[in-house]
């Protein structure tokens, strides 16, 4: 087997199995929290729910930049190999973590941190071991499969999430082992730098100003959407208004400090190419909109749309992912024609029209009535697929082509970096629009809901549920209403009409009369992606023909080493 097609298979399965893990977990929360004996919806618990969620990609966003940086300077192949081994040691660790409650709570978040650092470790480099051992004819086509594993793993997350909680919660873990112990020996047996290494100087200050400053930003934004005091939301959160503020102000004095030091993390110069600057801002807006998109299907889907037809709580997740599967499989056929399509077409159109088309998707998304019909849902995210897919394998083809050869592990690592910080992102911001939305709307519907059920006696106990909780529990398939019971005094249940109970506690109820409050907040959080997406579109317009300066300095090292001595 040639050496590129050894690298492209390693990579991308390399690829697909950091992505998985960022999603998988996310339906299996009631199943892993049944089996460490935890409520997860406990104030006491909440922390570790979402750490559970959160640790893995807030470490992939803090480590890919500087992981890049260290593959330029030790071996892009070394780095990624070690990255197999730690991935697979992190997993193995997960699957036999002893203990119930908080203990083990605890360990699984330690270990999915060590999973993400080894997840760091490949991921940083998949797009720069791809670039060096293609040709500029044959690199579209490579990346484009790399990219459809990554982005297709989110979406085969949750249903693997799904399928394989049922069974036993630890096996979402266990997967990944076996493809861990191939992946690891393949890597080490088979694949080969075939670059020279970057001069040896490590970037200190870079590396702790830009990990300490993503940490603490994604921290504020992470607590940002949890309840503080009589607030839904932790915005007023004096903790969280200084960690926003410190991490911001952390990540502007950086690119100064990477001006003046030797052997910077990350050259600023790059960003003198407008190609490259474009690239990088677009992969964080359409990470942002799509993983956005994805938990606002899976609340629509597990939180309305299943429970009305009849699903048990305990199934939505898994047939929310399957009911999702428009999205990656569109998203992986137009990322490969993609491209094809490059090589007849110029990046700055296809990135330009796939963002819009994407865009106007989200828009129509506004139609959507809390009772909608699948087709017309399918549809529209097939049709946003085709416009994710389109945009994608050329903008990432630009800014992998326009940088010079020993940059491009730092490049990798960085458009890896706006890709899962735009995930961590979109939990924070569209979160936060559907919280707000939910806090003014749901007590009115609330309470119109249990009037004309002559359960008006139960109002104010449904009324001190935070929206946070309401999200979470309908993230993770579970039945508020069974909670709330739990807390309402028998007296004040017994004098309730006979029926109402069983009716209130049902699988439609509940969903039925927090819809309407439901889909207007989350018309609200399309309108917002639909913004986005189309200044994303419009920034792609600046794009330039061809980055002549840059492609000018590497066309020379454009070729695997192993073609230029032939």
């Amino acid at each position: 087997m040639q050496e590129k097609w050894i690298a492209l298979s390693n990579t991308t399965i390399g690829q697909l199995m950091a992505t998985i893990n960022t999603s998988i977990i996310i339906v299996a929360l009631p199943s892993i929290f049944v089996g460490i004996h935890l409520n997860p919806m406990q104030a006491s618990s909440f922390p570790y729910l979402l750490w559970l969620i959160m640790s893995y990609m807030i470490v992939l966003s803090v480590l890919l930049v500087s992981i890049g940086k260290l593959s330029d300077i030790f071996g892009r192949v070394k780095i990624f190999n070690l990255g197999f081994l730690i991935f697979t040691i992190g997993s193995i660790l997960l699957y036999i973590a002893p203990g119930t409650g908080y203990t083990v709570a605890l360990e699984l978040i330690i270990f999915r941190i060590v999973q993400a650092v080894g997840g760091a470790f490949i991921m940083a480099n998949t797009f720069a071991i791809i670039t060096d051992n293609f040709s500029p004819k044959e690199r579209g086509f490579a990346i484009s499969i790399n990219s459809v594993a990554a982005v297709s793993g989110v979406s085969i997350g949750v249903v693997l999430g799904g399928i394989l909680s049922t069974i036993y919660w630890r096996d979402i873990f266990l997967i990944s082992i076996p493809i861990g112990v191939f992946g690891t020996l393949w890597s080490f047996l088979k694949l080969k730098d075939v670059r020279e290494r970057a001069a040896r100087h490590i970037d200190i200050p870079g590396n702790i100003l830009f990990a300490v400053g993503l940490i603490i930003l994604l921290l504020g934004v992470t607590y940002g959407i949890t309840p503080y005091k009589n607030n839904p939301m932790g915005w007023t959160n004096p903790l969280v208004i200084s960690a926003l503020a410190i991490g911001a102000i952390m990540l502007v004095l950086f690119p100064f400090v990477e001006n003046r030091v030797k052997g910077p993390m990350f050259d600023m110069r790059l960003f003198k190419s407008r190609n490259f600057s474009i690239s990088i801002f677009t992969a964080f807006v359409s990470a942002m909109t799509m993983m956005g998109l994805m938990y606002m299907l899976t609340l629509i889907f597990q939180g309305i749309w299943l429970p009305i037809r009849g699903y048990r709580y305990a199934v939505t997740p898994l047939w929310a992912g399957i009911y999702m599967l428009p999205l990656p499989i569109f998203m992986g056929i137009f990322g490969v024609l993609s491209s094809k399509l490059a090589d007849r077409f110029d990046a700055r159109w296809l990135t330009t029209i796939g963002l819009f088309i994407s865009g106007f998707a989200l828009l129509a998304l506004v139609a959507l009535t809390y009772n909608f019909s699948y087709v017309f849902l399918s549809i529209v995210i097939s049709i946003f697929g085709i416009g994710y897919g389109i945009f994608n394998v050329p903008n990432l083809t630009v800014a992998m082509s326009s940088v010079p050869a020993d940059e491009r592990g730092a490049t990798s690592g960085i458009l890896n970096t706006m890709r899962n910080t735009g995930y961590a992102a979109s939990i924070g911001a569209f979160f936060s629009i559907l919280l707000l939305g939910l806090s003014l709307t749901y007590p009115g519907s609330i309470t119109h809901g249990l009037t004309v059920e002559n359960a008006s006696s139960l109002v104010q106990y449904f009324n001190n549920i935070p929206p946070t909780e309401i999200l979470f529990s309908t993230f993770l398939g579970l039945n508020t209403v069974k909670d709330v019971i739990s807390t309402v005094p028998a007296g004040v249940i017994s004098g309730l009409p006979s029926g109402v109970m069983d009716t209130i506690s049902g699988h439609i109820w509940f969903p039925e009369t927090i819809a309407p409050a439901f889909m207007t907040s989350m018309h609200d959080v399309f309108y917002v992606g639909f913004g986005a997406s189309i200044i994303a579109g419009l920034a792609s317009l600046f794009r330039t023909p061809s980055d002549g300066d840059n492609e000018a300095k590497v066309r020379d090292k454009d070729a695997p080493r192993n073609n230029r001595s032939k």
